[in-house]
């Protein structure tokens, strides 16, 4: 992806270290899942505290990061992303508020946090055993940058900026769902799965959502990101298609049942992110149409 140098970073959008937890419960969504632990991420909705064994808590004060400290802080412009690589986190998330902040009548502004190793959340305890998620009862995205040099890699993705940007997107994705109340409808009805259960509905409109995304970045002059490659766009696809339930079932357990899929095949994965490029409109990504699916 191309930065757009001359861009101002607002860091306020990134905590590190630290967890959210305004209230406890909640379940976490989560947009890909790790080689340890991916049969029990496949069941929809999963917390990571109940599969990791922290429980579902909240977060007290002492494990909340010191708001005086950001180590963000000092990324202030798109030029500082070639001389800190760690400011790009700053540039996707500024990048896909600011669609937000625009496309949706009442958005509310959150963080992305960054953690290494494990983290208290109001949606319970996550280590970097689970892929990035998003945690509705604090309404923050939460990563291990880790799981993009190591995890996603060992699925076969091809990585890079795009495929960061996309993981990103997509559980943003998830706030709006969360903020327009499609995500506790979805929830409110169990955790049921397969090829056309909501909770594959839920996560193939987070990849549209995110190629919404992507159209807007590439067109926005005063955005940080200044160009978004047919390259990274090719890069973005195969990670949505790296992270399809088919590809993950078939490399950790030899075959695919898609009567137990949560988040869609690789190409419903594909299909949806490239609705959303290609239309620009989060209009279209309603992939709760009878027939959306078919």
């Amino acid at each position: 992806m191309q930065y757009n140098q001359n861009s101002r970073l607002d860091s306020s959008q990134m905590r590190s270290g630290g967890g959210g937890g305004r209230r406890g419960g909640g379940i976490a969504v989560g947009g890909g899942a790790s080689i340890i632990i991916v049969i029990l991420a496949l069941l929809f909705g999963f917390n990571p505290g109940d599969l990791l064994g922290g429980g579902t808590t909240t977060t007290t004060e002492s494990q909340q990061q010191d708001p005086t400290t950001n180590e963000y802080a000092d990324c202030e412009t798109g030029a500082d992303i070639e001389a800190n690589r760690e400011c790009r986190w700053v540039a996707y998330t500024n990048s896909i508020q600011a669609y937000w902040a625009q496309a949706l009548s009442g958005y509310q502004e959150t963080t992305t946090t960054t953690f290494t190793n494990s983290i208290e959340t109001a949606c319970g305890q996550a280590t970097s055993q689970v892929g990035p998620f998003y945690c509705p009862a604090d309404q923050r995205v939460y990563l291990d940058t880790s799981f993009f040099e190591g995890l996603l890699s060992q699925l076969g993705a091809e990585g890079g900026d795009a495929a960061e940007a996309y993981v990103i997107a997509h559980e943003y994705g998830h706030h709006i769902q969360n903020l327009t109340g499609v995500m506790s409808q979805v929830q409110s009805q169990g955790q049921d799965a397969g090829p056309e259960s909501g909770g594959v509905r839920l996560e193939l409109q987070a990849d549209c959502y995110a190629g919404v995304w992507f159209r807007f970045a590439d067109s926005d002059p005063d955005g940080p990101i200044s160009a978004v490659t047919q390259d990274d766009l090719n890069r973005a696809i195969d990670a949505a298609e790296t992270v399809g339930d088919d590809n993950i079932q078939s490399k950790t357990q030899g075959q695919v049942t898609p009567e137990s899929w949560t988040h869609g095949s690789s190409a419903q994965r594909k299909e949806w992110l490239a609705k959303g490029f290609n239309t620009g409109d989060p209009n279209q990504c309603n992939t709760f149409s009878a027939d959306a699916l078919r």
